[in-house]
């Protein structure tokens, strides 16, 4: 798990191959107007989800995990309370991993809660238990999804 400024986010381009051109996205794309919902960037390899909306309460916010893809989540208005926990800690899965939608769910506390606000980013890797759109306010983010084995890595 990383948290830091997207000013800073250069530094993590060797973490993956496919982070150098989501990084150029993020540069080069006015995430701000993008419509809500999904924006392929690379087919299936990396794509971003645009949410917009009033944040959840600590109590309905569940962990979450997924096998398929790294997770950067960069808030780009309000301030999000990630949940984070590692996966190998989590002992009450609500359900079992569903494949289709590379996602499984847990019952368990966030070991920690990570202020993010907008500017800021977390990277979650499948090792990392996470949860978020947890605000009082409206919250403004872009979640990018990258491929862990990415089909295309030109």
């Amino acid at each position: 798990m990383v948290i830091d400024a997207i000013s800073r986010i250069e530094k993590y381009a060797k973490l993956h191959p496919l982070f150098p051109q989501v990084f150029e996205y993020i540069h080069n794309t006015e995430l701000r107007e993008l419509a809500s919902g999904k924006h392929t960037i690379l087919g299936d390899d990396v794509f971003v989800l645009i949410q917009r909306g009033v944040g959840q309460t600590k109590a309905e916010a569940k962990l979450e995990c997924h096998r398929k893809y790294i997770d950067i989540q960069l808030v780009l208005d309000g301030a999000d309370e990630m949940g984070w926990k590692p996966l190998a800690d989590c002992q009450q899965a609500i359900d079992s991993f569903n494949t289709a939608n590379d996602v499984q769910f847990f019952e368990d506390s966030p070991l920690n809660w990570l202020v993010t606000p907008a500017n800021k980013f977390c990277i979650f890797f499948p090792e990392d238990a996470h949860s978020g759109m947890v605000s009082e306010h409206h919250l403004h983010k872009a979640v990018f999804k990258i491929a862990v084995n990415p089909i295309n890595q030109s």
